[in-house]
């Protein structure tokens, strides 16, 4: 399985630039972010990657998006990789207004309100880990999907902190994930 972190959103150019929560929630891709997505393209092609399983935040949504279209996959979306809840950016779109954006994806699984409340705790966060490992453990092209998710989740279940549209490939008995580049 390979873990990539969604491509720059409006949060993280303002944050990376002001060290500053600029205050948006479920914010967009930047135009950085869009060519990264696409970069991240023929990456995920010579991972063989055949899968993508999508976090419901924008940021991810619009990732797995430019890519799934270029290599004509499927996306699921999965609250379970979703971001820990803790900034403005984690604040979520509710499902019925994702169904409108993305009429092509099924989000009838998600509740309205599918991202955290309050600050998430390492705690709550690695049973989310826990969950998505044992949901992923037997299927049986794990190696070929490719999951779009975030800093705060890749960090809990690997150690690694990635930077935008960086990715990491998860075997299922690595103790140490390597961090791959794109070009």
């Amino acid at each position: 399985m390979i873990l990539v972190r969604h491509a720059e959103s409006e949060w993280n150019f303002h944050y990376g630039r002001t060290r500053i929560d600029p205050g948006i929630p479920d914010p967009p891709l930047t135009r950085t972010g869009r060519a990264q997505a696409e970069r991240l393209i023929d990456a995920l092609a010579a991972e063989g990657v055949t899968r993508l399983i999508s976090s419901p935040y924008r940021r991810a949504l619009e990732t797995a998006t430019i890519i799934a279209r270029a290599l004509d996959l499927a996306i699921s979306v999965e609250p379970l990789v979703r971001e820990r809840c803790a900034f403005s950016c984690d604040v979520g779109t509710p499902s019925s207004l994702l169904c409108g954006h993305w009429p092509e994806l099924d989000f009838a699984h998600l509740e309205e309100q599918w991202w955290g409340h309050v600050e998430e705790s390492p705690a709550s966060i690695q049973e989310r880990c826990a969950a998505f490992r044992g949901k992923t453990a037997d299927l049986p092209e794990r190696a070929q999907i490719a999951v779009i998710t975030h800093w705060g989740f890749i960090r809990a279940l690997t150690g690694h902190e990635l930077s935008n549209a960086r990715f990491v490939r998860l075997l299922a008995a690595d103790p140490a994930p390597i961090v791959h580049p794109i070009p």
